[in-house]
């Protein structure tokens, strides 16, 4: 397949993960886990009959460990899916790079470049007009903002944890066992929270197999695939676009309207990350919601 075709395919099927699971209307917690069990079952066969399953100690630690932290970015996110709209939840999520730039700067002490910090600063002030400067000052921030900002903190140590191994390590072979860990850690909290996981409706199944199939399995492989023939730094902008599409989606499914402020902020907090990405998109190989 072409990869910017398999690029543009990628960013379709994931910017439909926030619609599948405001339809769904169900436990979020429940969402996650069948979005990403789903999806590996589908993945088992195939790795089974390529011998996709073969993997170090260490690869196994790492995919097993970021597949832990994504179950916790995708539960977090899709609890915060059900309390705000799904535009500006998703285009929160989408501050992991920002994160990602910060915590490279703190703990491993190294330099993100001017673009990062001017591009860091742009985006702080489209969030402060989103939400609003009010809230903020008086510490009244939206549950499902705070969520979102969790979720895109999940994220960002996810993209650390991962950014390193993908090049030594097929990714159908990484996909299994993330999800793996991703799927078996997911079922320990919905039965420890009592969550009833079996007894949905047909629309629910369909929401559920909807966000297996086409955001979780389709999405990640044709965004990974696309991701080792073009440069990183371009795919990491390009997938900014995923904000625009769940936007336009959620607009005529869901019937969901912007305000002014939410319009502008979040105009302005996609330039912010755009220019981090122009020095910190080569930091991460892979940075999908």
């Amino acid at each position: 397949m072409n990869p910017k075709l398999s690029l543009v395919i990628g960013i379709l099927c994931i910017s439909f993960s926030p619609i599948f699971v405001k339809l769904a209307g169900v436990s979020p917690l429940g969402a996650a886990f069948y979005r990403v069990l789903i999806a590996w079952l589908c993945l088992v066969p195939y790795c089974i009959a390529a011998k996709k399953l073969k993997i170090n100690k260490k690869q196994l630690i790492i995919a097993l460990t970021a597949g832990v932290v994504f179950a916790l970015d995708v539960a977090v996110w899709n609890i915060s899916l059900l309390k705000i709209s799904a535009t500006v939840s998703t285009l929160i999520a989408n501050l992991a790079p920002v994160w990602v730039g910060l915590f490279t700067f703190l703990l491993l002490k190294k330099s993100s470049g001017i673009l990062f910090w001017i591009g860091t600063l742009i985006a702080i002030t489209g969030m402060i007009i989103l939400v609003g400067y009010q809230h903020i000052l008086h510490l009244e921030l939206n549950t499902g903002i705070l969520l979102a900002i969790l979720a895109s903190l999940f994220y960002a140590a996810y993209i650390m944890i991962t950014r390193n191994i993908m090049a030594g390590i097929d990714v159908f072979t990484f996909m299994f066992y993330s999800m793996l860990g991703a799927s078996a850690f997911l079922l320990l909290v919905n039965l420890f929270m009592g969550n009833d996981i079996i007894d949905y409706s047909p629309r629910v199944w369909f929401c559920f197999v909807g966000m297996g199939l086409i955001c979780q399995l389709t999405g990640w492989l044709t965004i990974n695939y696309s991701l080792r023939y073009l440069e990183s730094t371009k795919v990491a902008i390009t997938l900014l676009s995923q904000t625009v599409f769940a936007g336009l989606l959620a607009a005529f499914i869901l019937n969901e309207r912007l305000g002014a402020n939410e319009i502008i902020g979040s105009v302005i907090v996609l330039g912010g990350i755009a220019v981090t990405f122009l020095k910190a998109g080569n930091q991460s190989n892979k940075i999908v919601s």
